[in-house]
């Protein structure tokens, strides 16, 4: 039965432009709603710029723009960014609208209606410098709990601890460097702690289903120390006046209004952006999709670094408004490139733009972070090198190349091609196509992505078994052709959500549109007909990818002090302790090269007690052959099919019982019970081990 599903990704702040960290939650939930799409449900993705705040405030003094321009001019630029990488949002709408407006004052008077907010005294911090009290990203510090340096006044990176900028240690004005003083002032407060209130959040919180078990523990542990939330600011500030005569000058804090745009730009989108005959009055719209009871379900995507905002203070203000709770709140983790936090300095702070400038598709990002990407928090890790051997692993050589091998094949077979399918082919194919299906509920992408590929394994080693170049027009190749060609479509069906524009390419090269992806769905239905030349996938370089990293500027060289003397420099040589006998350099061990190997083919050697011959997948351009003397360990070959071991990549080829053996693989112990060193199946063929 079809559901109806109102999505929402959190708002980018339109203080610059979109980077590859806000892609990696944007491609997630853009992969989710197609899927949801494809098993016919209705899907409404909100979307917008998050549009108010100091930072904007001073930002677009700087460049000289009123505010409320500067951030529509970032809007916009996300919005082309965003829609150049497939990201296929209903609507991008903007938190400075006179929709968020109302809402905004909507929920302020329902918390005040329920006596939640009061009047408190603050000390804060003032920069006597810039003349202002700041705002708690203007103030930086080292975190009181952790002790992590540069961190910002509200909550921290490392350890997610929220807490009063005041609470930072060594604390200093973001803007000028300079250490703060401590004033008062007036702000508004909503009491978290009223039993009513604690009660309402807790209820949302421990509930199975909406949030993964993992952040439901992190989120009960804050619980148990809740504390008030100031929901005001001072001027000068970009945002919304407040209206309540209590607190004169001042302004809602941009975290208000910022997931009150969530119901905002929905209300737009569904009083202006849709066709005439589905549009909605704002009350309909409330009763269909917000109400209590609404038929229909609230999902927030979201990172963990927004999570106490979301997850405590947001359960809270829907309640006080008369509004559902989300049923739903996936959270996932930072991105980090190239095992390092994205740093500008470091050159690693990839906007998306830079990735689309240097000419790589968007879609095998998407597919990489699909690859990386379950429903826990772990950060992902954009190693550029894995990056382009996953690639051009699963997807250049198992994937495309496949089906353009099939393709010129049965091209050259008479007619159309039905036949009645292999058996082991369409076993494995329907299997994987319905845990794909249930994968993509649970968010497990990473499972999904192995999905598809263990299909185009076993394909590919059929293929390359039943050799069926050497008689296309054969009855057992034809039914193999055939075979392979529908369990291709079954690949374009699960990828559909992930690479929606090579998947549908893939289908229609082979004579068919993708439907509905019903449960039970059969690819293995009909004839074969290619109609066009499947898409295909370019083996990327590394100098292509390379791109994405700017290179910094060379540090000035430091100062050179005078030469040593000829006595010194030799009592430095003398000095050299002597190598211990045995123990190599660590030149010695980097000329090793150690890459991670998919097994595609395993099979004992005639006449060789001891060895195997392996075809190794090492992410190039066709499998290596690798000889090992582990036959009495595996005694059944096939237990090696599809592990991923440790090779030697950079070993001389040599010959053992007349065949070119082209790496050496790593194992530990002693036959029979020795075992090969495996990895995770997270990791691409061809990945360097170091």
């Amino acid at each position: 039965m079809s559901e109806r599903v109102l999505v929402t990704s959190a708002l980018p702040y339109a203080n610059g432009p979109v980077h590859l960290g806000h892609m990696v939650e944007h491609v997630q939930t853009d992969v989710y709603v197609r899927w949801r799409r494809a098993i016919g449900d209705e899907v409404t993705w909100i979307c917008a710029a998050d549009a108010h705040g100091t930072p904007i405030e001073v930002n677009a003094g700087k460049a000289g723009m009123d505010p409320a321009a500067f951030a529509e001019k970032y809007r916009a630029d996300q919005r082309r960014d965003f829609e150049r990488f497939g990201i296929a949002h209903d609507t991008y709408y903007t938190t400075h609208s006179p929709e968020n407006r109302k809402w905004a004052y909507r929920i302020y008077d329902a918390l005040k209606a329920k006596g939640l907010i009061y009047k408190k005294s603050v000390e804060q911090l003032y920069c006597e410098h810039d003349g202002r009290f700041l705002p708690d990203r203007f103030v930086k510090g080292t975190c009181p709990k952790c002790g992590t340096p540069d961190q910002y006044g509200d909550v921290c990176e490392n350890c997610g601890t929220t807490y009063d900028p005041r609470e930072l240690v060594n604390p200093a004005c973001a803007l000028c460097r300079r250490p703060p003083v401590v004033r008062a002032s007036d702000h508004a407060y909503v009491n978290l702690r009223k039993p009513e209130v604690r009660a309402v959040i807790e209820g949302w919180v421990l509930a199975e289903g909406h949030l993964e078990a993992g952040v439901r523990a992190q989120v009960s542990g804050w619980l148990a120390d809740l504390q008030d939330w100031c929901i005001t600011r001072d001027p000068p500030y970009f945002g919304f006046p407040v209206q309540d005569p209590e607190f004169p000058g001042k302004f809602l804090y941009v975290w208000v209004d910022a997931p009150i745009g969530y119901l905002s730009s929905a209300e737009h989108h569904f009083a202006e952006e849709v066709a005439p005959e589905r549009r909605l009055s704002p009350g309909a719209f409330e009763r269909a999709w917000l109400a209590e009871g609404a038929p229909a379900r609230l999902e927030h995507f979201i990172g963990k670094d927004i999570l106490r905002f979301h997850a405590v203070f947001w359960p809270a203000m829907l309640w006080a408004a008369g509004l559902k709770r989300p049923d739903r709140m996936p959270v996932h983790g930072h991105l980090t490139v190239n095992g390092e936090k994205m740093s500008k300095s470091r050159g690693t702070f990839v906007n998306a733009a830079t990735y689309l400038d240097a000419g790589l598709d968007p879609e095998l990002l998407r597919y990489f972070f699909c690859a990386n990407l379950g429903p826990g928090v772990a950060d992902l890790d954009l190693s550029l090198e894995e990056f382009r051997n996953r690639i051009n692993a699963d997807l250049s050589n198992n994937v495309a190349n496949l089906a353009s091998r099939v393709a010129a094949l049965l091209q050259r077979a008479p007619g159309p091609v039905e036949a009645a399918p292999d058996a082991e082919i369409r076993e494995l194919a329907r299997r994987l196509l319905d845990e794909a299906r249930a994968d993509y509920g649970r968010l497990q992408l990473k499972a999904v992505v192995r999905c598809a590929s263990e299909i185009a394994v076993l394909c590919n080693r059929r293929v390359q078994a039943g050799k069926p170049w050497e008689n296309p027009a054969g009855e057992a190749e034809r039914v193999l052709l055939w075979s392979v060609a529908k369990a291709l479509l079954a690949i374009a069906m699960i990828l559909r959500p992930v690479m929606p524009r090579f998947a549908g390419g893939l289908a229609r090269a082979f004579g068919a549109e993708l439907p509905r992806w019903d449960e039970g769905f059969d690819p293995f239905r009909g004839p074969v007909e290619v109609r066009e030349k499947p898409p295909q996938i370019a083996r990327l370089e590394a100098k292509q990818v390379e791109r994405l990293i700017a290179v910094a500027p060379e540090a000035k060289p430091a100062r050179v002090s005078a030469a040593p003397s000829p006595a010194e420099t030799a009592t430095k040589v003398t000095a050299r302790p002597a190598p211990v006998p045995g123990v190599i350099g660590y030149d010695d061990f980097a000329r090793v090269e150690l890459r991670v190997g998919l097994v595609r083919a395993a099979e004992a050697v005639p006449k060789a007690d001891k060895l195997l011959k392996l075809s190794v997948d090492v992410g190039e351009a066709a499998p290596r052959t690798i000889v090992a003397g582990i036959a009495q360990a595996y005694p059944d070959p096939s237990r090696l099919v599809g592990l991923r071991i440790v090779v030697v990549a950079n070993l001389e080829p040599r010959p053992l019982r007349g065949i070119v053996s082209q790496g050496m693989l790593l194992a530990a112990g002693e036959a029979p019970g020795l075992q090969v060193v495996t990895v995770g199946e997270g990791i691409a063929p061809g990945t360097r081990v170091k």
